[in-house]
């Protein structure tokens, strides 16, 4: 899969510049082929202003954010690699996003497989335990009354067995049990 985050970026950019607001990036300058004037970087970071008055040529690719700004006068050529991308945030008020890390995601080499993908139905549990629980429910059936029988004989009580614990309904019809 490819990454989110030059999508959310861009979508967020154009949202910010259509709220009017002026749209601020946060570079990691220290991530490799990043170009930006290293006189600006503090504790190797770089917050650069992506307005459309201070910038010119502006591409936001899914690859690199590129554009070309002024410095002290002089005009520069910068580029950010999206993984380098920290932050976008409006200047006005801070509305924005920071832009965690991302786990390694497939790559797109890994899903160009010849195959087409197969759905498969999948069955609940209950339904594939269904023929067993039957035979489960009649042998302990007998069991029960057997030793209900037994009980009764000795003198204990049986109602434990036979009321505590109603057996679940088997499948088919539905059926409501009154408890009074």
């Amino acid at each position: 899969m490819k990454s989110s985050r030059p999508y959310l970026a861009r979508a967020l950019y154009e949202w910010l510049l259509d709220n009017e607001l002026t749209p601020y990036i946060v570079v990691d300058a220290e991530y490799d082929n990043v170009e930006v004037p290293r006189q600006f970087v503090q504790n190797g970071q770089i917050v650069l202003n992506l307005g459309p008055s201070a910038v010119r040529d502006l591409h936001m690719g899914n690859d690199m954010i590129r554009f070309s700004a002024r410095f002290s006068g002089k005009s520069e050529l910068l580029f950010v690699p999206i993984p380098a991308l920290i932050a976008l945030y409006a200047r006005e008020n801070g509305v924005g996003m920071v832009f965690g890390h991302e786990p390694e995601l497939p790559t797109d080499e890994a899903n160009d497989v010849d195959e087409a993908p197969v759905l498969e139905s999948v069955k609940r549990p209950q339904a594939d335990a269904e023929p067993s629980e039957q035979q489960n429910a009649e042998s302990s059936g007998e069991e029960e009354r057997t030793s209900a029988a037994e009980a009764d004989e000795t003198g204990a009580e049986s109602d434990a067995k036979s009321d505590g614990q109603a057996k679940p309904p088997r499948k088919g019809r539905p059926s409501l049990r009154v408890i009074k």
